[in-house]
């Protein structure tokens, strides 16, 4: 019996050392693939967080760049990149004049888990994005209001806006407003209201198109007094005319540009006013209180142009 045992304990230590043998050379693959597994997939989480840390950095640079005053790039971006990864590092941002834009890339080495079983202890990981930016060339007022170059003009004396002093822009007769109104009352029976987009409080548009006038002084049809008292105390892009014509429902304004007004509020008689008699006057004038300002826009309802008139407003664009 002890023979016999003894026999087919061979066999099984035999076994056990080819299972030993196999075991070892299979490792090396298996701990491949834990690293195609567990390291690429840490180095693709990083990196998104890198993008976004990119994404950040780029736009916080062309929003200086393109209030005239781009500052320390470097330092910006740093800190956009470190606020999404605290071990990332910029290089020097790159501007681009042509068009207008600025890329900012992010990176950092990231080590493995496993990988250096095969030889690869660290990867360096990078991302990389480009904003663009110009003047407005077109896009969705949320307002279906146009000003004249003259209201624009009496602000900023042809230049761009560099002041927070409130003016009323009145949009009936007076002769105490040297514009007579946005619509300098060139366009009878237009007080400065334009058509609204499918019933919508709203207006789209573009560089040299005509926006039909929308007759009477009370506000177009769909707007309605939260319409307007949302947007107080906020800066909104309205379009700016320089040539308008025609009568009545065919009267129009030509759009010449975009400004931005912050609004601190308006009267347009009946229930659409922040204050009784917020105009002065009889009671019966209309009017929009405010001033115009500089104005970075982010949203994707505006286009840009490096051709568009310069009234101090961008429209920024994540290009990659």
């Amino acid at each position: 019996m002890q023979r016999l045992t003894s026999r087919l304990r061979r066999p099984l230590d035999r076994e056990r050392g080819a299972t030993a043998v196999v075991f070892a050379l299979l490792l090396v693959p298996l701990l491949g693939f834990a690293a195609v597994a567990v390291d690429i997939g840490a180095l693709y989480a990083e990196r998104a967080r890198l993008q976004v840390g990119a994404d950040a950095a780029a736009i916080a640079v062309a929003q200086d760049c393109s209030r005239g005053n781009c500052g320390d790039m470097l330092a910006t971006a740093q800190a956009l990149i470190t606020a999404n990864d605290t071990k990332g590092t910029a290089a020097s941002p790159v501007l681009s004049s042509d068009p207008l834009s600025v890329t900012v890339t992010g990176g950092l080495p990231v080590e493995h888990w496993f990988a250096p079983v095969i030889g690869h202890d660290s990867t360096r990981v990078s991302a990389t994005a480009t904003v663009g930016w110009g003047s407005p060339s077109g896009g969705t007022a949320v307002l279906p209001l146009t000003f004249s170059w003259c209201s624009f003009e009496a602000q900023t004396h042809g230049g761009l806006p560099s002041t927070t002093t409130v003016q009323t822009i009145k949009l009936t007769k007076s002769t105490e407003d040297l514009c007579l109104g946005p619509s300098r009352n060139q366009v009878p029976g237009g007080f400065g209201f334009v058509d609204t987009d499918n019933g919508a409080c709203k207006a789209t548009s573009g560089l040299d198109q005509k926006l039909t006038s929308s007759t009477g002084n009370n506000p177009p049809a769909g707007c309605g007094q939260a319409d307007f008292a949302g947007f107080v105390g906020q800066t909104v892009l309205l379009p700016i005319f320089d040539h308008y014509g025609g009568t009545g429902t065919s009267a129009w304004y030509q759009v010449y540009g975009y400004a931005a007004f912050k609004i601190s509020g308006y009267d347009f008689g009946g229930q659409y006013h922040t204050a009784k008699n917020a105009c002065g006057g009889n009671g019966s004038d209309r009017c929009v209180i405010g001033y115009f300002t500089r104005f970075v826009e982010l949203s994707d309802a505006w286009n840009y142009s490096p051709d568009a008139p310069q009234l101090g407003s961008s429209i920024l664009r994540l290009i990659r």
